[in-house]
């Protein structure tokens, strides 16, 4: 080889001699299948990654479907759980009334209004999926029931015998517990 500027020659070294064994030839497919190994491993990583993204966005859109189901379904909770005070008190309030009340003549329109009145409450919560939860003769069930005290009776200990207040559900969801009295063994 000679150098162009100057045209002397240019030694580049001795040329390394092959034994044979390993040609050009021989060592290219082998680094070439390295590098096909290698990038299949690659492929395969990328692929499981895939995977994973995937899964993982399908469960943030299910967590995300369902949080926003139940903030619909559930979205006047506060509202019923304040409302529930005011069927409360139009009950006690008709419940206080005695026969010789419900008789008198005067007062016989006002008190057929509070009944009208309890009733469309009632067919307000029923259409809203607000449900009374049911209590006496049952075993108190603590995900329902508030025991406020223990009552001596002749039923089996831990049924309730008395409901100091109702308790309601909204759907799947507590509301507020019953109060109730349970038996007291023997």
């Amino acid at each position: 080889m000679t150098n162009i500027e100057n045209d002397t020659p240019i030694d580049d070294g001795p040329i390394p001699e092959t034994n044979g064994s390993e040609t050009a030839e021989t060592a290219a497919p082998e680094s070439a299948n390295d590098e096909v190994a290698q990038l299949a491993e690659q492929v395969a990583a990328l692929q499981q990654d895939l995977l994973y993204a995937r899964a993982e966005t399908q469960n943030v859109t299910r967590r995300k479907d369902k949080e926003i189901a139940d903030a619909h379904a559930y979205a006047s909770t506060k509202f019923a759980r304040d409302i529930l005070s005011v069927a409360d008190n139009l009950g006690r309030a008709l419940a206080a009334l005695s026969e010789e009340q419900r008789a008198d003549e005067g007062i016989k329109p006002l008190i057929t209004g509070l009944e009208a009145t309890e009733r469309e409450l009632l067919s307000v919560f029923e259409r809203n999926g607000i449900t009374r939860i049911a209590a006496i003769g049952l075993p108190l069930d603590p995900n329902q029931h508030q025991a406020m005290l223990e009552i001596p009776s002749d039923k089996t200990p831990g049924t309730i015998v008395q409901e100091m207040q109702a308790g309601y559900m909204m759907k799947d969801r507590l509301l507020r517990p019953a109060m109730v009295g349970v038996a007291k063994a023997g």
